[in-house]
């Protein structure tokens, strides 16, 4: 996050059309027929877990390392080139693994097909919206995408390592804003980065940060249930109240810690207090 604003609630407005569209996500994944597949590449497990959480950290410092470095060295079409590839491929398979969750939902027949045509038309619209056409069409395709990336990571991710892999990020977000890439990224300016940011009432946020809001309450909503899924949400919007106040003192903060660490804290104690209370 980066900006100077008055803080008001309608701020949080993009962030809950975020986290309700990931909700939608994972429920359509969850009536669905569709096998899940776990994305992560160790096993489940103490020593997994915390390798995969390091790996998504790693992950996500060379992808925000590159960036800076390109936009250092002034590439800014292969910049833009590398995002929209990225953009576009991540918006046609999750297209299609949605329009497939939900046609084969009602058994609709070839629904591979359909399925087909439907990403195929639904990446054509997202790229034009994200890089010609600008403005608050390209911030809601952004919403949308760090919703429906969020719940297709809630969904394909063990619980311990979805933890640790917020956690990490979290801790990761401090370092990167304020001594590593993403700090330097936004002094360049967010708003060239389109498709990987958006701006709402003079405020800049990265999709990453939708990205992982998202993973957690699609996760909570899959494997905890609706109240889990409520208190985490609960709590990542507290925690992003708090850091939109740190943001107009600082100008600039960090998005995961606070939001993270809240809607873990609720979405888990809830868990427990339904589970054995």
């Amino acid at each position: 996050m980066k900006e100077r604003f008055k803080v008001e609630p309608v701020h949080l407005t993009p962030i809950i059309a975020s986290l309700l569209f990931s909700i939608l996500c994972a429920y359509l994944i969850s009536v669905s027929p569709i096998e899940h597949y776990n994305v992560t590449p160790l096993p489940e497990g103490v020593p997994g877990s915390f390798g995969n959480a390091f790996y998504f950290v790693v992950l996500v410092g060379i992808g925000a390392t590159i960036l800076y470095f390109l936009i250092r060295r002034g590439s800014q079409k292969l910049m833009l080139f590398l995002i929209g590839l990225a953009i576009t491929m991540a918006v046609f398979l999750l297209s299609f693994l949605y329009s497939f969750a939900f046609l084969a939902s009602f058994n609709v027949l070839s629904c591979g097909f359909f399925a087909l045509i439907a990403s195929v038309l639904i990446t054509v619209l997202a790229d034009v919206a994200i890089f010609k056409l600008h403005g608050w069409v390209s911030s809601l395709v952004v919403l949308l995408l760090g919703g429906a990336l969020g719940a297709f990571l809630g969904a394909s991710i063990p619980t311990l390592s979805t933890v640790l892999i917020l956690c990490f990020l979290a801790v990761y977000d401090v370092f990167a804003v304020y001594r590593g890439p993403v700090g330097k990224i936004a002094d360049k300016g967010l708003e060239k980065l389109h498709g990987l940011s958006f701006s709402f009432k003079d405020v800049q946020m990265g999709l990453g940060d939708l990205t992982f809001y998202s993973m957690l309450t699609g996760h909570m909503f899959l494997f905890f249930g609706y109240l889990p899924c409520l208190a985490s949400i609960i709590g990542i919007l507290a925690g992003c109240s708090f850091a939109f106040k740190m943001l107009k003192k600082r100008g600039m903060f960090p998005g995961l810690p606070f939001p993270i660490i809240l809607g873990l804290t609720l979405g888990f104690l809830t868990s427990f207090m339904i589970k054995f209370l």
